[in-house]
């Protein structure tokens, strides 16, 4: 599973987290699999944490994830953002390997 995308708290707003999944060899592109707001974003990003899965704070990218029904591919014109959170997260997955 993919970290979560977390937008920070503003004065007045709540929390937003989505949370994406990708598996290139048994999906054609990255799925929205979970998202929430205020309690429920809170425990998206607690539950990530607890089970070591990065999380990547993007207002941006979450605002437009958030558009998405659950398990919707991820639309193509975000395929450039998401690749290079995707590229980060492996990266510091294999560093994390690396010191183990």
């Amino acid at each position: 599973m993919s970290p979560p995308e977390e937008s920070p708290k503003r004065r007045g707003q709540r929390k937003t987290a989505v949370a994406i999944q990708y598996d290139r060899a048994t999906m054609p592109a990255p799925q929205m699999v979970a998202k929430g707001r205020g309690v429920v974003a809170e425990k998206l990003i607690a539950m990530a944490r607890e089970n070591g899965i990065p999380i990547v704070e993007n207002k941006l990218l979450v605002e437009m994830l958030d558009k998405l029904n659950l398990n919707q591919q991820i639309p193509g014109e975000l395929y450039q953002v998401v690749a290079e959170i995707l590229v980060a997260v492996y990266k510091a997955e294999a560093g994390m390997k690396k010191k183990s």
